[in-house]
């Protein structure tokens, strides 16, 4: 009898003849007859094996281990999974573990990956938007040469009445009218200082001054006879500050900034009716779009203060436009954003000296006056008066506006807040 060395097996494991006295009869172990002719009884390698199971042989003609074997039949483990398809079936290979600290480490890689890409588009945002605006400024030769330099940055602000680029429509809407030619309705110094509060001073365009090659006139009228270049010149000639840039923005591209934030808030003293710039105002604070902000500021008939009073309402939008074009909200969002900067980079003029640099500093200028931390003034006056050839003009306090002057000139911003504050207690 032969030996089949069975045993208890709690797995129901499937036992097999391991050769020797277990051998079959007539057979040599190795699975070979003793007549039959050398290596005929020898599985190769490459060549299929003979059934698993009670009795079965290798490929090389070795007894088979026992394999186990689940209740029902089928055998588990490497080789016989109890569901078809899976890794370790017959034909399908084995899936190697994985080591969690290589998963881990893989996890880590990604985190990092995600983490350089959004400080590299953060970094590269604000260039991105200011290279947007950069591409659609306008550049005009508006400065004279030469000049005795002032410590800071000076910006001659201008917001011309120009109707170039409107339609008839767009005229017909926005109140500007049919006038041709050139005109400001805006004449502004910007002074942002190596330290100290920035400063935003309006020049009434009534202003009764000299204008070089020309008799005494209102500001305004250097403008309309030479344009950016001669108005340029009859600041630095009646102020004796020298100017650094120059910015000017018209009728629509007041309007389409305001519209590009959507809209801003204004902040009027007193009722305001008036036909000729397009609007009809209760007081106290309400928003407004592109054209009700540009008819606000322009308004001269309806506040009684006439030309003193509109260059505080043309501060007032302007650092509004500013303010909410810099705000965290606008600024976190592109949609918002690059429409934004497109829209200003269209409606600014600027001339061919501005670097960038120096339009990022105007802009955080203004945003400065607009927050509140730098100083709004105007020219000091001493009153209005009407002179032949010019009309009814505006008259500057010549002592007090020397002394703002003289401080603007040494880049002593701070001397210049003591009248600031006086004009403000005037008005109250």
């Amino acid at each position: 009898m032969t030996d089949d060395r069975r045993g208890h097996d709690p797995d129901r494991t499937q036992v097999i003849r391991t050769g020797g006295a277990g051998a079959r009869p007539g057979q040599q172990p190795g699975g070979r007859a003793p007549d039959a002719p050398p290596g005929s009884g020898v599985r190769r390698p490459g060549q299929p094996g003979q059934p698993t199971g009670r009795g079965a042989y290798d490929a090389y003609g070795e007894p088979t281990r026992a394999v186990p074997v689940r209740p029902g039949g089928r055998p588990d483990g490497p080789g016989g999974p109890s569901q078809p398809g899976q890794p370790g079936q017959p034909g399908q290979p084995l899936r190697p573990p994985v080591d969690p600290r290589r998963r881990r480490r893989r996890r880590a890689r990604l985190v990092r990956t995600i983490v350089l890409l959004l400080v590299l588009a953060v970094i590269a945002y604000p260039f991105l938007v200011a290279q947007h605006a950069w591409s659609h400024l306008d550049k005009t030769a508006a400065l004279p040469a030469g000049g005795a330099d002032t410590p800071g940055r000076t910006y001659l602000v201008v917001g011309s009445d120009s109707r170039r680029g409107l339609t008839k429509a767009q005229r017909k809407a926005l109140h500007t009218g049919g006038d041709v030619g050139q005109r400001t309705d805006t004449i502004m110094l910007l002074q942002v200082p190596a330290s100290g509060p920035t400063v935003l001073m309006s020049i009434p365009r009534d202003s009764y001054v000299s204008i070089p090659g020309r008799n005494k006139n209102k500001i305004n009228a250097a403008f309309s006879y030479g344009g950016a270049k001669l108005l340029a010149q009859t600041v630095e000639e009646n102020t004796k500050i020298h100017v650094d840039d120059y910015v000017e923005i018209g009728f629509g591209g007041f309007a389409t900034m305001v519209d590009a934030v959507d809209g801003v808030q204004i902040c009027p003293k007193r009722n305001m009716d008036d036909p000729k710039a397009g609007i009809d105002l209760k007081k106290g604070c309400q928003p407004a779009d592109g054209r009700t902000a540009l008819g606000y500021a322009r308004a001269r008939y309806s506040d009684p203060r006439g030309d003193l009073g509109r260059v505080e309402r043309q501060r007032e939008v302007l650092a509004a436009i500013v303010g909410k074009a810099s705000s965290p909200g606008t600024l976190a969002n592109p949609f918002k954003t690059f429409p934004l900067a497109g829209a200003g980079g269209d409606s600014l003029q600027v001339d061919d000296g501005m670097s960038r640099y120096g339009l990022a500093r105007f802009l955080l200028g203004m945003k400065s006056t607009g927050s509140g931390k730098g100083v709004s003034l105007t020219v000091p006056v001493s009153g209005t008066g009407s002179r032949p050839g010019a009309g009814s003009v505006v008259l500057w306090d010549d002592a007090k506006a020397e002394t703002v002057f003289a401080a603007l000139r040494k880049g002593d911003t701070t001397a210049v807040k003591a009248v600031a504050d006086q004009q403000k207690a005037a008005l109250k």
